[in-house]
């Protein structure tokens, strides 16, 4: 079995080690073993799981989401279905957030067309006046 260091498992994965570190003490990642001096040793597998991990990310799942994925993928008696399910949740989250960011744009677009602009005196910006409360 061809064995890495943490560094080169990093550099694998193009992370960094302390990222390796992270998602050991998340538990999204274990050494195989140490080398008697106590240095982490990695497996083929560790570089595939790494990149799970990021790939998930990516696709916006939390580290607890990608750690019960990592599971459903240890449980036999699950399959796909799980899978899709889970995603589909994700699905239905991202679209919520993206509900959330278009309020957000809308209201920040909505002060930004009634501030007085370049030249004028701060305390005529009316969108620092709505930040304290000032238009209420």
């Amino acid at each position: 079995m061809m064995t890495l260091t943490i560094g080169k498992l990093a550099s694998a994965c193009g992370v960094n080690i302390d990222t390796v570190r992270y998602y050991e003490r998340k538990h999204l990642l274990a050494p195989v073993t140490r080398t008697e001096s106590g240095y982490r040793v990695y497996s083929q597998d560790s570089v595939k799981q790494l990149r799970f991990i990021r790939k998930a990310q990516g696709l916006g799942f939390s580290l607890q989401e990608i750690k019960e994925l990592l599971d459903l993928n240890q449980t036999p008696e699950k399959d796909c279905g799980d899978v899709r399910e889970k995603a589909l949740h994700k699905i239905m989250e991202i679209e919520r957030r993206m509900e959330d960011l278009q309020t957000m744009k809308n209201a920040l677009g909505e002060l930004a067309a009634f501030c007085p602009g370049k030249g004028k005196p701060l305390k005529q910006c009316s969108i620092l006046q709505h930040f304290y409360g000032e238009d209420e």
